[in-house]
């Protein structure tokens, strides 16, 4: 799923590539994404393109006084084109393709185009057409931007006061307390500052939020740095190499050399290193226990 590093580096990609550009016309072949009808998608049709945003883990292309704004949820993705095809895009079928964005012809005379597609037959990605974000209840639901100066020490420990006894990893996850942070990047954030998974939220003392907010600060914009300036293709494959822990199960950890563990759950997993954050004692894995039995 892409997070917060990997959609701020798409916004500056898409940013550089859209600005001024005209939208000629968008095509839905998957109409399930589309959450909105007013206003109608046609109306971004001979908009000009004046930036392209990020709000938490949702794109936000803003044209004409509208805002096209995508949720790639768990499999989606965004390619650039240099030459779409002439005919629109058809609903149905098999393909991928969700969304497609047709620009207007470039210096060189091609008709550039962004194609938005989600793998998988479990369909979740979502567009809106808005006149302003915060129309989007997942947008006005968020909670701050962790790379906003904002996000102090003591904002995050406020936010960790209020999420009581309910687990870190979870409460880093959560977007309505905490904007852009998805399963891997709270799995390499809790890594960074030794901290477990588990560990309740209101439990850190003033000197455990102070590193955990550190790793926040640096886990994120570090990826963001690496990240911005790439190309969309290339974001996935920069993503996964940077992983310390993270889609690492069985694997060593790169700072202790032990093995890196795994927790699975009915839709997801996190992966830890013992050594590093639970004082070297395995979490319990429900789910292989109960295959075991």
């Amino acid at each position: 799923m892409p997070e917060l590093p990997e959609v701020e580096a798409l916004a500056h990609d898409l940013d550089s590539r859209l600005r001024d550009r005209a939208i000629t016309r968008i095509d839905l072949a998957a109409f399930n994404a589309l959450k909105t009808f007013d206003p109608p998608v046609h109306a971004l049709h001979g908009t000009l393109v004046d930036r392209v945003g990020r709000h938490g883990k949702f794109l936000d292309i803003e044209a004409g006084g509208l805002h096209l704004v995508i949720h790639l949820a768990r499999a989606g993705w965004i390619r650039w084109r240099e030459e779409v095809p002439a005919l629109p895009a058809k609903p149905g079928g098999k393909s991928p393709l969700a969304m497609r964005i047709v620009l207007d012809e470039d210096e060189a005379g091609h008709t550039n185009g962004l194609d938005v597609t989600e793998a998988g037959t479990k369909k979740s990605l979502a567009a809106y057409v808005v006149r302003d974000p915060q129309e989007v209840e997942g947008i006005a639901r968020l909670g701050p931007d962790p790379l906003v100066d904002e996000f102090t020490p003591q904002a995050l420990a406020a936010i960790l006061a209020e999420a009581g006894r309910a687990q870190l990893k979870g409460v880093l996850r959560h977007q309505g307390t905490i904007a852009g942070i998805g399963n891997a990047y709270s799995d390499e954030i809790l890594h960074a500052a030794r901290m477990s998974p588990f560990k309740p939220a209101s439990s850190l003392d003033d000197d455990e939020v102070a590193v955990l907010h550190d790793a926040i600060k640096v886990t994120l914009g570090d990826a963001v740095q690496r990240s911005t300036g790439l190309a969309a293709s290339e974001l996935k494959g920069e993503k996964k190499s940077h992983m310390a822990v993270h889609g690492r199960t069985g694997k060593p950890c790169p700072d202790c050399d032990d093995t890196v563990r795994e927790v699975s759950f009915a839709d997801s997993s996190l992966q830890y290193c013992p050594t590093c954050q639970t004082g070297g004692k395995p979490l319990a894995d429900r789910r292989m226990s109960r295959l075991l039995k």
